[in-house]
């Protein structure tokens, strides 16, 4: 069983790490068109559209929460699951 606060926390680290990706998604720099603004560097955004970004970032990470959060409360992956993967991984199959 999952409580609220770990649902929280999961929902908040998925959000950021789609955020991540979905930034430089469709990104022209202002060296791309052209029009660098003085004291940018080129590779700044031109055009950010960073409320567009954050309402497809918000979209991503409800379905990809959804999937975890399925997978957790579940039980189809179990702690003892984990455990035993990563104790062959490290010291080989029994």
């Amino acid at each position: 069983m999952m409580n609220p606060v770990s649902g929280f926390v999961l929902f908040a680290f998925v959000w950021f790490l789609t955020l991540l990706v979905v930034l430089p998604l469709r990104l022209k720099t202002q060296g791309d068109v052209g029009q660098v603004v003085n004291g940018t560097p080129e590779s700044a955004p031109a055009n950010l559209n960073l409320k567009r970004k954050m309402i497809t970032t918000t979209i991503a990470a409800v379905c990809i929460w959804a999937v975890l959060a399925y997978v957790i409360i579940s039980g189809f992956v179990t702690v003892q699951a984990l455990d035993d993967l990563t104790h062959r991984m490290v010291y080989g199959a029994p």
